[in-house]
């Protein structure tokens, strides 16, 4: 009688759910919804009905496979392609009687700041100002009540911008702790699977149950580093006031006064709260940007080889007057965006080029990594070299600064704008990503500035702290 109930209880919410999802249609923040099939999500007789998140409606970006709805990417070559299979992190919001509401829209494969670069169209606002990308839907979903959780990924800042552009949490967890089984690859060392949610509380009971080994995934986090990391994190006094850094290089030019404003009051509200406040260096911040646009287009150029029309992706209906069907199938498959991106990549790993670029771009890599290292109390459990793995007593536990420069652009703007500008949108989401560290953006208020056409309480803080230590960005995440 009581399962009986559940369901009903479960097909009732997701009834309303869907009039909702109707009704904010012209926003975009879908791209396959299952309103006629729905019910028949929720009524798996091995979820755990005990479960936190059972019956919690999830929306799945469109780059990560379900089985029971397409995956397209946003791409119009994939807009027949079908899953066989779910993602690691689908069947485990399955196993515990989550209901999968959609697939969220996105930039193509992940490849833009603003989802605009979508096949199906731009996610839109109901301000008009950008959803920020490239997991505009999944945000969107998530702060018109659509759903409660959405999932996205982030290469260099794609949960965290959209987060902050509509107000709400968004959690990029370390470098392989969540499993990117069933993720599609845009660029393997920086892609990371996230979560997004209005409730603070509800991304951490997500992270938790996605928080595990999986041997399908060989990015995955082993069982001994974990327990080392476990190990490491148990001998931090715990007693101790918490020290926040503030990184002297963020402090750009190109800063809002809004966001200005509120990265001091939030800085204030965390010194009221018994923490204290350290200015620290990170000098390789203003290489970061141009290190990831050469890195990540590099991978992104050998992943998306296979989308020929022949091993993946959907033939072009008129053939090709030279009779070259791979190109002539990226051509109509493929958005202007992402064959952007293969081209530049294509270039810095050529032999002329892997040098000057791809090399000299690892090399940055590395040394933003040590920049982090540097300031942060906690060693690396990763590093090599003994001065990361020393504990520092000077060092700070979290670095706080803003998750973007400005408040959201009007959309009009953004399509107006060069690609070149819009690389710019992610300049302090960027060094977080390269080395691998776990960031959230958290929706803050200011109280005073000038009047803005956009809304000013959408401005997200950004909370970083060393690699493993993700509880500690949640908690601190929860204080703001």
């Amino acid at each position: 009688m009581r399962k009986v109930t559940l369901v009903r209880t479960r097909v009732a919410r997701f009834s309303r759910s869907s009039r909702l999802l109707r009704d904010v249609t012209s926003l975009n923040a879908f791209i396959h919804e299952p309103i006629a099939t729905g019910p028949s999500r929720v009524n798996s007789s091995d979820a755990d009905s005990n479960s936190a998140l059972h019956g919690t409606s999830v929306g799945i970006k469109d780059n990560i496979c379900t089985k029971d709805l397409p995956t397209t990417c946003g791409s119009w070559g994939l807009r027949d392609y079908s899953s066989s299979y779910d993602a690691t992190v689908v069947s485990k919001l399955r196993d515990v009687g989550a209901v999968i509401a959609g697939k969220t829209n996105l930039d193509e494969f992940g490849m833009g700041s603003h989802s605009v670069h979508s096949a199906f169209g731009p996610v839109k606002t109901t301000q008009g100002h950008s959803a920020g990308g490239s997991s505009g839907g999944s945000a969107m979903a998530v702060a018109t009540g659509q759903v409660q959780i959405a999932l996205g990924t982030d290469t260099g800042g794609s949960i965290r911008l959209p987060s902050a552009y509509n107000g709400v949490f968004g959690f990029k967890p370390s470098y392989g702790r969540l499993s990117r089984c069933g993720v599609v690859a845009y660029a393997n060392s920086l892609d990371t699977v996230g979560i997004l949610a209005k409730d603070i509380g509800v991304v951490r009971k997500t992270y938790a149950q996605l928080d595990c080994v999986d041997v399908m995934d060989p990015t995955s986090l082993s069982p001994s580093t974990r327990s080392r990391l476990a190990r490491m994190i148990g001998k931090r006094d715990d007693r101790k006031k918490l020290r926040f850094g503030v990184p002297k290089e963020y402090n750009i030019e190109e800063l809002s006064l809004e966001v200005r404003i509120a990265w001091s009051q939030t800085l204030n509200k965390l010194k009221e709260a018994g923490g204290s406040i350290h200015t620290v260096s990170l000098p390789t911040t203003s290489q970061a940007l141009s290190a990831y646009y050469v890195l990540a287009p590099a991978e992104a150029s050998s992943n998306l080889a296979k989308y020929d029309s022949v091993r993946y992706g959907s033939r072009p209906e008129v053939e090709s007057a030279n009779g070259l069907l791979f190109s002539n199938a990226r051509r109509h498959g493929l958005g202007e965006e992402v064959r952007r991106r293969i081209l530049l990549g294509s270039y810095s790993l050529s032999a002329e080029a892997i040098d000057n670029y791809f090399i000299q771009a690892q090399k940055v890599r590395r040394l933003v990594q040590r920049d982090f290292d540097r300031v942060f109390s906690l060693p690396n459990v990763l590093a090599n070299d003994a001065e990361a793995l020393e504990a520092k007593a000077t060092g700070v536990d979290a670095i706080i600064c803003p998750t973007a420069p400005t408040l959201p652009p009007m959309l009009d703007e953004v399509l107006a704008r060069s690609s070149i500008d819009a690389y710019a949108d992610d300049v302090f989401t960027v060094p977080a990503s390269l080395a691998g560290l776990p960031a959230i953006s958290v929706p803050v208020h200011h109280d005073h500035g000038p009047a803005h056409e956009n809304d000013s309480s959408q401005i997200g803080m950004q909370v970083i702290t060393q690699y493993g230590d993700d509880e500690l960005a949640l908690s601190i995440a929860d204080m703001m």
